[in-house]
């Protein structure tokens, strides 16, 4: 029989089976016995998600013609919702924007504070993955096993780098109850080994209830060439620098496209953006114009910079009245005693780092207005946090060109800025202020991100606006709230349940408490009466109204703090009365510090935030996460390889060999074997000339090229190269490389490092900015590669 004509009939013989079956049972009647047969469970309460499918609302008769159908309605959100915009600035002080007192103009906030409320004692977890987790579940950054940034997690509970399952974000809380979500920008909450084509892509945004998703994964990227994903898949920038290209244009462009469409297809569907900014984290990448609208705005110094912001939040009514300024530590020095080449290149360095906060503003206020001007701005929820920790000290002492290098403990030193001074901002460089200056930034408090025992790195300001559902304008609110307060605020104001089960798993009850209370009644009693903070063992306790605090360690110096924290003395504060903690009442008060040190335990003990670990750039060692032994070997094939360089190779500085099987199609071949990291740091594996290529940069402290003698013949062949470290504290070695057996080239190379920055891996190309300066990005390689094995070796 005619296949076509096969399977209608076993589909129609099915059929008369099923009916016969229930006839010879006498069970028809059971068929057709309720006339609003239901074969789901009845809508949930929004306790549990996603929600069951709804009961079929219809009748079912012998045939269609005395049957009703009725189609599953669609989930809808909650009648009126509003949609909910959460911007998140990143490395932002508190006394940075002119609309809190500051020196840098942001008439998007301005003009959103003056139609909302403003929000001057809200806090953060003093670092980005922290705060992120803990904004978007609700819950306490140990408590969503972010104890710490992603790319170091220990393994203990609080310090997975994983997000549970047990909590769940808002993004699916929301989506699950009709609302589409968006994110952009920068996520860093997936696991370091999951940011890779094989995934597991569930912890990734569109795996955690966003529905799209455009930005990137890891903790930073450069603006000017930045590593793009779409979803799960990594897409090259739409445009060069040249022709204009930022990262904060092409997401607001994203953002406010994604909304546009989303009204297109539904018009009464409210959605969720989570529009996270990369402004203002390192590299600080401002556009020329902007940074010209800067030159000799902060001439007079960190110093007197401070005094100024001081005395604007004074006037402003930002700060109470008689607020401190609290002192320079002795650790940061004074602008004084700063030579004058060091005060240009410093100055430099804070007009294109004001540059930078400004133009992202203006970002947002693109967003705001294309809200405003299609009449979606007055039903939306927007908070606008200003900050995700406290502005970076992570620059140095001395600021840098390159921060990579900074992060890595290298200080490029004053030599390198003054002869760079014109590239800082553009396209070449990846610059970070100093110390002083993100001091400065966080004014009136003292110290800065990393620090969570003090405001400099934990209080960051808010701005809400909700046309619509707040009657309030223009109004300041100063009840001591969390990061943690922010999804049970929405979800208040959105009519939306806390679930208790999500995908089939009970959820830790959300930590943190709504503010809603707040947005009419500016002198209501806080509803927040505890809170405590935890960073690599800088740690404090709020508890109705005093702060208990320890501080520990610099912040610039990422490794090597010991483990003097257990001997590090406790400070204690009365924030009532003293809103900047000036006045430390530690010795007056022995009881009262005793008291908020042991509610500390409880609340750590509670949260997962044991063990303390005073580790820093020590635990981004891989080998911590990783599961069974190490690896030693890699394999790849063909000319499309593409990884973010945690999940290729570990190779620099480590005794390696790199084995490429390749074709070389008859006239030669040309491109890039194998490469990893970019412009200012990196290695490339290459053919150009018709003789083998390898060149290693490393910031301005190693650059080589290391050319074969001979050329590449046609036909299979074997390319090979070896390095042998020479056990310098430099991490440099010999580099000897290998055609079909007979070595071509042989060379030092001074220094290399286990990280090349924040380009990837890969194999047949180098596709954002070239390694060497010998090519231009992508340079493929014109012949084939069969295999590309990488080995340590002894």
């Amino acid at each position: 029989m005619h296949r076509r004509l096969l399977l209608p009939m076993v589909a129609i013989s099915a059929l008369a089976f099923f009916f016969g079956w229930f006839i010879a049972t006498g069970r028809w009647s059971e068929l057709f016995a309720n006339e609003n047969n239901s074969f789901t469970s009845e809508q949930s309460d929004g306790k549990q998600l996603p929600k069951p499918d709804p009961a079929f609302q219809g009748k079912i008769g012998e045939t269609y013609k005395d049957s009703t159908p009725s189609f599953p309605l669609p989930l809808k959100a909650p009648k009126g919702a509003p949609n909910v915009l959460l911007i998140l600035l990143d490395d932002v002080g508190f006394g940075m924007c002119s609309t809190f007192g500051g020196p840098v103009p942001t008439p998007a906030m301005e003009k959103l504070a003056n139609n909302g409320l403003k929000y001057t004692r809200f806090h953060t977890t003093a670092l980005c993955s922290p705060t992120r987790a803990a904004l978007l579940a609700g819950r306490n950054h140990h408590s969503c096993g972010t104890g710490v940034i992603i790319e170091m997690g220990t393994g203990y509970p609080g310090y997975t780098g994983i997000l549970p399952k047990s909590t769940a974000l808002v993004s699916q809380v929301l989506r699950d109850n009709g609302y589409a979500t968006g994110m952009f920008g920068k996520w860093h909450n997936t696991p370091e080994p999951d940011i890779s084509p094989a995934g597991p892509f569930d912890r990734w945004p569109t795996g955690l209830g966003f529905d799209y998703f455009y930005g990137f994964n890891q903790g930073e990227t450069h603006q000017y060439y930045p590593t793009i994903y779409r979803n799960t898949t990594w897409v090259p920038q739409p445009k060069s620098p040249e022709q204009g290209y930022h990262f904060s244009i092409d997401m607001t462009d994203e953002a406010i496209g994604w909304i546009r469409n989303v009204r297109a297809a539904d018009p009464d569907k409210p959605w969720f953006n989570y529009f996270s900014t990369s402004g203002v984290h390192a590299p600080h990448h401002a556009p020329k114009e902007w940074r010209d609208k800067f030159v000799g705005k902060f001439d007079y110094g960190w110093d007197k910079q401070r005094e100024l912001i001081h005395a604007k939040q004074l006037e402003m009514g930002i700060i109470p009245k008689g607020t401190l300024l609290t002192p320079r530590h002795k650790s940061i020095p004074s602008w004084e005693e700063q030579p004058a080449d060091a005060k240009k290149v410093y100055t430099r360095l804070m007009e294109n780092y004001a540059a930078y906060m400004a133009f992202t503003d203006f970002q947002v206020g693109r967003l705001l207005d294309s809200l405003e001007a299609s009449g979606e701005l007055e039903n939306t929820l927007v908070m606008y946090i200003v900050g995700d920790n406290g502005a970076s000290a992570e620059g140095g002492l001395e600021g840098t060109f390159s921060e990579i290098a900074s992060l890595m403990g290298i200080q490029l030193g004053l030599p390198s800025l003054i002869k760079k001074l014109d590239e800082i901002g553009g396209p070449l460089s990846e610059p970070h202020v100093p110390v002083g200056w993100a001091w400065a930034m966080n004014a009136p408090f003292k110290w800065t991100k990393q620090v969570a025992s003090h405001f400099g790195g934990t209080r960051n300001p808010m701005v809400v606006s909700w046309q619509k559902g707040i009657k309030a304008k223009g109004e300041t609110r100063t009840q001591f709230h969390h990061v943690i307060d922010v999804v049970p605020t929405i979800l208040e104001a959105c009519k939306i349940p806390e679930p208790k089960f999500v995908n089939g798993i009970e959820q830790k009850p959300i930590e943190g408490v709504s503010m809603v209370y707040t947005f009419e009644d500016a002198q209501a009693k806080g509803h927040r009466t505890t809170q405590y903070f935890e960073l690599a063992t800088n740690r404090a306790i709020y508890h109705n109204g005093w702060v208990a605090c320890s501080q520990y360690g610099l912040p610039w110096e990422t490794a090597g703090r010991g483990e003097g924290f257990v001997n590090a003395p406790w400070e204690l504060y009365n924030i009532e009365e003293d809103f900047s903690q000036a006045k430390d009442l530690a010795a007056a008060m022995p009881e009262k510090l005793k008291e908020l040190k042991d509610q500390f335990l409880v609340e750590i003990k509670k949260y997962n935030v044991l063990p303390l670990d005073p580790r820093f750039s020590e635990r981004m060692d891989p080998s911590m996460r990783a599961a069974g032994p190490p690896k030693t070997s890699w394999t790849y094939f063909g000319n499309n390889v593409w990884l973010p360089e945690p999940i290729g190779p570990q190779l620099f500085p480590r005794p390696h060999s790199l084995t490429a099987e390749l074709t070389i199609p008859k006239g030669g071949a040309e491109g890039v074997i194998a490469c990893v990291g970019g412009q200012s740091c990196g290695w490339s594996l290459y053919i150009k000339g018709g003789k083998p290529v390898f060149h290693y940069s490393f910031f301005e402290i190693a650059d080589i090229t290391i050319t074969g003698s001979d050329a590449i013949p046609e036909g299979k062949i074997v390319l090979k190269t070896e390095f042998t470290p020479e056990g310098s504290k430099e991490l440099g070695g010999t580099m000897k490389m290998f055609v079909n057996g007979k070595m071509t080239a042989e060379s030092k190379i001074k220094r290399s490092t286990f990280r090349h920055g924040l380009e990837p891996f890969e194999i047949g190309r180098d596709s954002i900015t070239p390694v060497s300066p010998d090519y231009k990005s992508p340079f493929p390689f014109t012949g084939t590669i069969d295999k590309v094995t990488f080995a340590l070796t002894k």
